[in-house]
């Protein structure tokens, strides 16, 4: 998977904006938009910036790491290109299609995971917050 799926793919996930994400990378909606369809390489930096907003490592980020995901599942292709080798059959292709989506919708879950575990830390850090208010009171 192309490091613009998975940023597209953990922006959705968190139910982020393009004009949020971009407020928060300094940059416009115009220009965040246009790396997300590929027209615009990111910067380091920017990648950098994105892992830790989404919490999850550079690595994760990165093509090299969908190569190993996809090739861990035993498949190995050009992550960068939709094409097959002009040998394969319809079969074939739509076996790497749906691996492909299949490597999607994990990334998807493993996000929406960790945004819940997040969460569940927010709740029990305001139950700890309001049991001292309520000691307090007392």
């Amino acid at each position: 998977m192309l490091v613009r799926e998975k940023i597209k793919l953990l922006r959705q996930s968190r139910k982020w904006s393009q004009e949020y994400l971009a407020e928060k990378l300094g940059m416009s909606a115009n220009g965040y938009g246009a790396i997300e369809r590929g027209d615009s390489r990111i910067t380091v930096e920017k990648l950098e910036e994105l892992s830790r907003l989404f919490e999850v490592s550079f690595g994760e980020l990165s093509d090299d790491e969908a190569a190993n995901v996809f090739n861990l599942m035993g498949t190995n292709l050009n992550l960068g290109t939709q094409n097959c080798s002009v040998n394969s059959t319809s079969s074939e292709f739509e076996s790497l299609q749906l691996k492909h989506e299949l490597e999607k919708a994990q990334l998807l879950n493993e996000a929406q995971n960790r945004e819940l575990e997040m969460y569940k830390q927010k709740v029990a850090d305001l139950a700890k917050v309001i049991e001292l208010l309520e000691r307090n009171q007392k």
